[in-house]
This record gives C-alpha cells, structure tokens and sequence, in this order.
C-alpha cells in the first residue's frame, strides 16, 4: 500500500531483490526496466514519462543522476487546461499524469543526500529473521506437503476476498442511508431490503470466516513441524549475509541461499517420521549452505565462519553444552585490568596476569588467581610450559574444566592464546554435531575435485568467481576440467581474456559469442578494471533475462578488491586456492592433488617418494607461518611447485637406469 499510494516517487532499499519481483509481478509487462549504468537509458526514461507508463530505476547507488533531479521532484508545468510539461535534460517534454516511478537501490545502509529523502518515499524491504522464517517454511511445506500449502494460499486469498465484500457492503449502505430522504426512511422499501440483504451476507461471510480460522489452524498445527528447518535456514542466511564486514568480496543474495537451500531440501535423507524428517533437513542444509560458503573464504577466515556458526547455535539453544553470555564476551574480547601488580613474574607475562584479573569476576574463577599465585604456582607454571596445554589436566580442582570445554577455553585465552586457533577448532570438533566434517570441509579434495564439484552447481546464469591468492592459478584446472567434460578447445569452445588495457572489447565479443553458442569464457583479473565491471554486470542481468545458451560457462578471477560490484559477486560461486591450516591438512591436500589411477600404476619406490615429496611440501607452506623465522623471504608455495617438482622427479628417474 505504500508503494502504490505514496505521494512521492518511492525508492526500495532492496539488497535481495524481493521488491524488484513484486514490483515486477505487479506491473507485469506495462513495467520498463532500466539502470543508470547502460546505453541511452535517458531515452527509455523519456518514452517512459511521455507514454504515460511504470518505470523501474533499478540498482541505483548513494547519488542520483543531477539530470533527474525535475522528475523526482515532479517540477512539472500545466500548460493550456489539461497539458503538463517537464523539463529533463533541456528539453521539453509532456508528462503524463499516469506515469509511475520506482527507484530500488541494492544497498543494505545507503546514506541519500536530504535533498533525495524528500522528494522521495524510502522504504525498507530488507527481510527480516521472522519474514524469510516464513517464506522459507512455506517453501519447505511445498515440497514436503505441497497439497498443504495450496491449501494454505487458498484460505489466505478467500480470507483476503472476504474482507474486500464486507468493506463494500458498508461502504454500499452508508451511500444508500445518505441518499436516502430522512422523511420517508422508514417507507423506504428499497433501502429496507438493502439492509436485511447486507445482514444476511455479512452473517454469511463471518460463519464461513469463523470456519476458515479453524482450518487455518488446523493447517498451521501442520506446518509448524517444519519451523525448526525454517528457524534454521533464517540463522544460516542472516549470519552470512554479515560476512561482508570481514571481507568486501564475501556477497551472498538471497536468491543464490534459496538455490542451495532447495538442493539440500532434495538431497536429504527421506523418513515418514517428521520429527526425523526435520532432523536430516536441518543436518542438510546447514551442510549444504556451509560448504557452499566454506569454498569461498580465505583459509585465515574459515576458522572465524566456523566459530560464528558454533556460537549461533549454542545461543539458540540447539547444543549441548549451555550458551552464557558472559564467557562469550570475555572469549570474543579477552578484556585486561592494569592496576596490578604481577607476583608471577619470573615466569608469567604481565598480559596474562592482567587477563586473569579480569577472569576472577566471572562466575566460577572466582578463586582462580589465588590458586595461581599462592596454592599451587609451580603446577600452574608446569601447566603454562606445556606444548600443548589444551589436551593437559589443570591443577587442583581446575581439572574439572576438562568437562567444559568452553570454560577452559576462557583459561587459554588468558594464559596461552598463542593455541586458541587449535583449542577453537577442538572445542569445535566435539560439539556441534558432526564437527569434524565442517573443520576439515574439503580438507581431503583436491582443488580441481572442489572445482568439478562446483561446476556442478553453476549455470549459464551463475559464473564461478575464483578469488585469488598469492601463487593462486586456477586457469589449468579449469581447461582441465573442460577437456574432460566439453572436449575444451581454445578459440574454438574456450575463450581465455587476461584483462588490461583495451581488453574490454575483446572481453565482451567473447562473452557475446558464448553466449549465442554456448562456450566456455575465462575472464582473469577483472579487477584490474573496476570502471568496466559495473558493464560486466550489466550485461550479465540482459543475458539473465533474455536466457543464453545453456551450455555457456563464464569464470572469472580477481585479487580481492572493493571495486567488484556486489551483484557479480552475489551471483557468483565463489572459491579460494589457498593451502590449508596445519601439517596433515596439508599433507592431504598435497597428496590428493595427484591423479589416484595414474599414482597407482607407479612403481612402489615411486610412491613413496612422491609421498616424501608431499611431506616436504607439506613442511614448507606450514613453515610460513613463522614469518622471518620460517625463511628470509616470503615465498608463496603453490600446488604449481609441487606439480612442477612431481614433474622433474618422474623425468629423473625415466631418464635413470635404476631407481
């Protein structure tokens, strides 16, 4: 009602599009579409005002074009007794009274000059937890009791008829009773009939009305089995919705999560029981959506989404250890008190005692600094010195905290946080149901299984956006992979861009071609042309809408950087290359980069020395870690050293008379 009564021209804040579609269903096909970033988009607005039909500005930013200033703020003029007349870019042109505005703006929090705020209505469409709960609850009834939700739309549309009649019964008999001469009113036959007419509908309605709430219910009792799966898909969605503020690159839309969310729906686990039913939806999909998001992040970040995800869940309650608040703060903030005094500085750090200070108020450590200082120093130092003091018992009573995990988590922070990285993904590991398996996400994949995987979900319509680390090169791990599913060949099927000066052209003949005849586009560094991505996304949205050749693919990379467009990255698959955290996760990273029936058919001795070559390359990329004290200069070990190294060994040793 807002949108279509409103005074002003209205301006959606709309990051997941869902006022787009609305608007667009509404209008239909009286709707134009335009945005400020194509060719002649003036004209379209011109035709628009003259025509007399709905517009639709679409991905506006924080400014407006100055030359829209008369429209928006409807500077019209009358001329003669019916003509009116705006002015738009110097010229002259009628307006049509029935012309209507949109303005949608993909920004989560834009900041509009006051000017803009008055002259336009700003509305919030941004989905709320309780809002996508329900859409998603009634996507997820549709699949698994579809006859349950039609009837559900169909009580809701009758519901809505109902309401519509009885406001134009009144409205009818408040015409007839003011029409009506207050002289002869108790003569009116007509007027007499009227009423017991509007009586007897409006009895009518309120019974079937009343019946209607009794179905309703029944049908809601029905669907509120599957809230725990919709409560589930909300958390998911609106904690990665937030990991922009770590990363720019990190965009997720919403159309993108209902896309993974239906395949998780699909791919679990069937069961007549509901309640286990729900059980293998909310184990999918929080699978699903996490492996989806997992691929993308930088391995420094994953830890962090992990943890977000742990934290989330023990606040709603559906872990078992208890949520506190408290511990949360001091774990996320680790806060200090400086106005003491270290005793146990002869081996403690000041930091550390200063944490402990900050511990004791907290319910439970109440007596954990006397201990330390006065019961039992020389365990607790025995404690401290330990390599890894997360899998040993504390003094005294402390050794209970062996039992809450998270409480002695809280001790490692403040004594040892150079192992709250391990202690993390430990505590992570025992309790969130299946753990291991969102710790160890592809841990044992190489990156061109994660690429085929991936491919899998992508479309002609959803690029895969290859975020780039150091010594990062997925380019032959694509052609690897079109060769093995398209018979991939270059400049025939395969057309690979390195974006730079002038190559905005050839960029875009190659995208036009797969898109008529279905090729594969390899787009590399876009981000060195950040002016010419906000095209790129333009174009993308026209190839949406016309529908290309299914076969086309398009991959893209760039470094991370703030001026790739939100909207090419929400609609993306993104990856990362990066070697993972720890030695073993390593050494099976190494390890599976190697093809399984080619290492097989090799020679015992062969293995085993491929399987040396693994370790080292193993050691090498863990060893960076230790900056300066790992090696002089920092160099950026890649599955490229390996393969290359792979490569000079097997030569060796064909060239060499015995092994």
């Amino acid at each position: 009602a807002v949108v279509t009564s409103c005074a002003r021209w209205p301006l959606m804040i709309d990051p997941q599009l869902q006022g787009v579609k609305w608007i667009k269903q509404r209008c239909g096909e009286d709707l134009s579409c335009i945005q400020l970033t194509q060719d002649k988009w003036l004209q379209k607005v011109l035709m628009a005002v003259e025509t007399g039909r709905a517009l639709l500005i679409e991905a506006v930013g924080q400014e407006i074009d100055a030359i829209l200033e008369p429209l928006l703020s409807r500077a019209t003029v009358r001329r003669g007794r019916n003509q009116l007349i705006i002015k738009i870019g110097g010229e002259e042109k009628d307006f049509d009274p029935k012309f209507q505005l949109y303005l949608q703006s993909k920004l989560a929090n834009p900041h509009y000059r006051p000017e803009i705020a008055a002259q336009c209505t700003i509305i919030n469409f941004i989905v709320t937890p309780s809002g996508l709960e329900d859409q998603i609850l009634a996507m997820v009834v549709n699949v698994e009791k579809p006859e349950l939700e039609q009837s559900k739309q169909v009580l809701v549309r009758k519901q809505n008829e109902f309401k519509v009649t009885l406001a134009q019964l009144e409205d009818d008999l408040l015409a007839q009773l003011a029409q009506a001469d207050p002289a002869t009113i108790l003569d009116n036959v007509a007027l007499i009939k009227g009423l017991e007419v509007t009586k007897e509908t409006a009895t009518e309605i309120n019974k079937q009305v009343a019946e209607a709430l009794k179905t309703e219910e029944e049908i809601n009792r029905s669907r509120e089995e599957y809230r725990p799966v919709a409560a589930e898909g909300s958390m998911l969605f609106f904690l990665i919705i937030q990991l922009w503020i770590i990363e720019h690159m990190y965009q997720y839309s919403l159309d993108s999560f209902v896309t993974f969310l239906g395949k998780a729906i699909e791919k679990a686990k069937q069961s007549d029981d509901i309640k286990e039913r729900s059980a293998n939806l909310i184990s999918m999909i929080r699978m699903t959506i996490f492996r989806w998001v997992n691929r993308g992040l930088f391995e420094r970040h994953k830890l962090t989404f992990c943890a977000l995800l742990t934290f989330s869940l023990l606040q709603l309650g559906k872990l078992e250890e208890e949520y506190s608040f408290a511990y949360y703060n001091f774990l996320l903030r680790g806060p200090t008190r400086t106005d003491v005094e270290n005793p146990l500085s002869d081996w403690l750090p000041n930091q550390a005692w200063f944490g402990v200070q900050k511990l004791i108020e907290l319910e439970g450590f109440e007596m954990f600094a006397q201990n330390m200082e006065k019961d039992a120093a020389p365990r607790f130092k025995e404690w401290f010195n330990e390599l890894a003091p997360e899998e040993a018992k504390l003094p005294l009573d402390w050794k209970r905290l062996d039992n809450h995990p998270l409480q002695k988590m809280l001790v490692i922070r403040v004594l040892r946080p150079d192992r709250m990285t391990i202690t993390m993904a430990s505590w992570i590991r025992s309790v969130l149901p299946n753990g291991r398996d969102y710790i160890d996400c592809d841990g044992s994949s190489s990156f061109f299984e994660v690429l085929t995987s991936s491919y899998e979900d992508s479309s002609a319509v959803t690029p895969i956006f290859f975020i780039l680390s150091p010594g990062a090169d997925p380019v032959q791990e694509v052609e690897k992979l079109g060769k093995r599913l398209v018979q991939l060949q270059i400049n025939v099927n395969y057309h690979n861009v390195a974006m730079g000066q002038g190559q905005d052209v050839v960029a875009m003949a190659k995208l036009e071609m797969g898109h008529k005849e279905g090729h594969w586009v390899m787009l590399q560094n876009i981000h060195l042309m950040p002016r010419w991505c906000g095209t790129l996304e333009k174009k993308l949205d026209n190839y949406a809408v016309e529908g290309s050749h299914p076969g086309l693919r398009l991959f893209l990379s760039a470094d991370p950087s703030p001026g790739i467009p939100i909207g090419i990255l929400e609609r993306s698959l993104k990856l990362t290359n990066e070697p993972p955290q720890g030695l073993t996760a390593n050494l099976r990273r190494a390890f599976a980069f190697f093809n399984k029936e080619e290492f097989d058919e090799r020679d015992a001795k062969v293995k085993a020395i491929v399987f040396g070559l693994c370790h080292f390359h193993a050691v090498m990329l863990e060893r960076k870690k230790f900056g300066p004290l790992g090696y002089n200069m920092m160099y950026p070990f890649s599955l490229g050293d390996l393969r290359d190294s792979a490569s000079v060994l097997y030569n060796y040793l064909e060239n060499a008379q015995s092994v």
